[in-house]
């Protein structure tokens, strides 16, 4: 007797399209590549707002010159990067090495790390046409790639330097290999689903584990049913499941041991030793100077508007698409309900498919609850055009675009495969011709409109990145446009002693001994021993006026002076200032870090205030060294020389100018750091960035304002 008929009509497979649905997931690949390759190069030019690329970034091109880690002794607090643990001397990056090693590969082949985001974004669009190709049909496998690639999350998130993307790839590789591995029973593809998800597992342990979960399920059942049926035999389901399974732990070893190297314990990651509360799990978290109580309320609070903006936002065409996700998803728990003897060996295999394909909608929103990261994500927790979530999306819940692309495919297969009847429908009601016009015009309406909806979701993040590509434009023009060989330019700490951080695009290499090598601007004994260590390179002072925030629209002037140590048994200096209109009188002041101020007025002072100084071992002077009357300072070992001139006019107002140098002092003489960091500032005698003095660009000052500097041997 023949089985009942399935009580509804299947997804159609193609029995004769292998070479179309082939060349369409190939152009949707490549096309994919391409439009991430492009995003980066224009949007993420200066990368982005999100300081990690550049330790991916240094990491890669650390391991390039086989290095784990950064040797920079005594120096480590100027050369140190952001999110490095500072170890004696040594500096070792937080994360994992293996998305760093995906971009050191394209670097060491092609020079240009964006290689690898290209080749990450077509790998991921042709594995999901894979997956999708298994649990349904090659049709749904390439709409759910063209899905996929067009969801604001992976477009944006993949065309920066971040490792959510190529950890994804590795997990797509290990759901490819496993499937394949049941379906063919191969062991060789079983060992490769096994290293794939162990190098996921290297990169991101938490991501693999929650994509891994129903497929280790899986595999447990079919382990347990292999037994029951075959008994103890080291092969079939056993050897498969067992290689997947060894391969995978075997990497999970060489993680270990990753651990074990940096952190003297193969179970103390790198992450915890640089933030031991930044770990899953409730309670206080912490993670530098920020901090708070994660309860699972808030868990759920904060997960749940990650969610929210991942299907109203971040999944292409957003509430659209997220709707046909739901759709499908349930057509295909319809087909998934069929009773047995209606299915035959290859719908089974399609079933156990979809079913591990559907799990991650579970496994990844509940694992993700035990981690804070997603409460980082929003800046404020109901305003998703603030925080990293308004740039990058929710990208710790960037596996789930694998499923909502595969069911949202499903649900518009079937919908074309419903259109010839609903012709059928209309025109057995009206005219043929009447039939096929309304059919044509809703599936046009209907294209449109998911069109509008899915560019203006990709627009949004897109044109919020491209503001902070012209931020950083204009602030490293001068390093862009000056000829920097040998050199050492001394950076500016806006956000505390980081590097590249913000400035994650002025990097080093992995010896610390590049074409340019960038360092802190400290202390002054810091910024000595850094001269001391780099004695015949041209050095420089990157600087800007203004305040560095992370206001995209917010922008610095920027400039790039030369810089370079004068040495003497005594230094001489002369400080010339102009006198804007309606100046009063004026108070020179010097004063050092070690103790002390010498200061005089000056009355009625004309259009401009020459300014003699002078510094030796032993102090520092208004006037010249020979005038033992003159007001002077004690000067440190290491110290700063601060001179002000304080402008104040009839109705209080004042204009400071301000320069501060750096010296150093022996038995021999005296070091100056030359010229002298110069402000201007209204109202305050010390406006630190914001009145950063621009010699080269007198039109930025008001009128009146000009400030000139010189320094030789006495």
């Amino acid at each position: 007797m023949s089985p009942p008929p399935s009580p509804r009509p299947r997804i159609r497979r193609l029995a004769n399209g292998l070479d179309a649905t082939t060349a369409a997931a190939a152009a949707v690949a490549t096309t994919a590549g391409l439009a991430v390759l492009v995003v980066s190069i224009t949007v993420f030019a200066y990368h982005s707002s999100n300081h990690d690329e550049g330790v991916y970034l240094l990491q890669a091109a650390m391991l390039l010159q086989g290095q784990l880690e950064l040797h920079a002794g005594d120096l480590a607090g100027a050369f140190h990067p952001w999110f490095f643990v500072e170890d004696a001397g040594r500096l070792y990056p937080k994360y994992a090495p293996v998305p760093a090693a995906m971009f050191a590969a394209s670097m060491a082949l092609f020079g240009e790390p964006r290689v690898t985001l290209a080749v990450v974004a077509a790998v991921n669009a042709a594995l999901v046409y894979a997956l999708g190709s298994m649990a349904f049909d090659r049709r749904v496998g390439v709409v759910a790639a063209i899905l996929f690639s067009a969801s604001p999350l992976a477009l944006v998130t993949t065309s920066a330097f971040l490792p959510y993307a190529p950890t994804t790839a590795l997990n797509l590789v290990f759901a490819v290999a496993y499937l394949r591995s049941v379906r063919d029973e191969s062991a060789v593809v079983a060992a490769v689903a096994g290293g794939a998800i162990g190098l996921a597992f290297f990169a991101r342990p938490l991501t693999a584990v929650l994509f891994a979960i129903p497929f280790v399920l899986h595999a447990l059942f079919s382990l347990a049913r292999s037994l029951v049926d075959e008994g103890v035999v080291l092969s079939g389901v056993v050897r498969r499941r067992g290689l997947t399974a060894l391969v995978g732990l075997a990497f999970v070893g060489v993680a270990l041991a990753y651990n074990a190297r940096m952190t003297g314990s193969p179970l103390v990651f790198p992450y915890e030793a640089f933030a031991p509360r930044d770990g899953p799990g409730f309670g206080t978290r912490r993670i530098l100077g920020h901090s708070v109580d994660y309860t699972p309320q808030l868990a759920l609070e904060a997960n749940g508007y990650a969610l929210y903006y991942l299907v109203t936002r971040w999944f292409v065409a957003g509430p659209i698409g997220t709707a046909l996700a739901a759709v499908g998803l349930a057509l295909a728990a319809r087909s998934w309900l069929e009773p047995r003897w209606t299915r035959s060996a290859s719908d089974s295999i399609e079933r156990t498919a979809g079913l591990l394909l559907a799990g991650p909608l579970v496994t990844v929103p509940l694992g993700n609850l035990f981690f804070w990261g997603n409460y980082n994500l929003l800046a404020t927790m109901s305003d998703p055009t603030d925080g990293l979530v308004s740039q990058f999306g929710p990208f710790y819940h960037f596996d789930l675009l694998l499923p909502l692309s595969v069911f949202a495919a499903v649900a518009a297969v079937a919908a074309w495969d419903r259109l010839p009847a609903l012709r059928g429908r209309l025109d057995s009601t009206l005219s043929p011709r009447a039939g096929r016009a309304i059919v044509a015009v809703v599936l046009v309406a209907s294209l449109v409109g998911f069109g509008v909806t899915a560019a203006a979701a990709v627009s949004t993040p897109l044109d919020r990145n491209a503001a902070y590509a012209d931020k950083y434009e204009i602030a490293y023009e001068p390093i862009e446009t000056a000829d920097l060989e040998d050199a050492l330019v001394f950076l500016p700490t806006p956000y505390g002693e980081w590097q590249n951080h913000p400035f994650q695009y002025l990097r080093n290499d992995g010896g610390l001994d590049g074409s340019v090598v960038y360092a802190l601007d400290r202390e002054p004994d810091e910024d000595f021993a850094v001269l001391d260590a780099y004695p015949n390179r041209t050095t420089y002072r990157y600087a800007y006026r203004g305040e560095w925030t992370p206001n995209a629209n917010r922008h610095v002037t920027p400039k790039l002076e030369a810089i370079e140590v004068r040495r003497g048994t005594a230094l001489s200096g002369d400080t010339v200032v102009g006198v804007p209109p309606r100046v009063e009188y004026a108070m020179v002041r010097l004063e050092s870090r070690a103790g002390g101020r010498a200061e005089y007025a000056v009355a009625d002072p004309g259009e401009s205030i020459a300014v003699p100084w002078s510094v030796d071992r032993d102090a520092a002077r208004l006037g010249a060294l020979d005038a033992d009357s003159d007001p002077s300072i004690r000067v440190g070992e290491d110290d700063v020389v601060v001179l002000t001139i304080t402008l104040t006019q009839p109705d209080g107002g004042t204009l400071t100018y301000r320069q501060e140098t750096t010296v150093r002092t022996d038995t021999d003489g005296v070091e100056a750091v030359w010229p002298p960091e110069r402000s201007v500032c209204p109202l305050v005698t010390d406006c630190g960035n914001e009145g950063t003095y621009l010699p080269d660009e007198p039109d930025s000052h008001r009128d009146g304002v000009s400030f000139e500097t010189s320094l030789t041997r006495a």
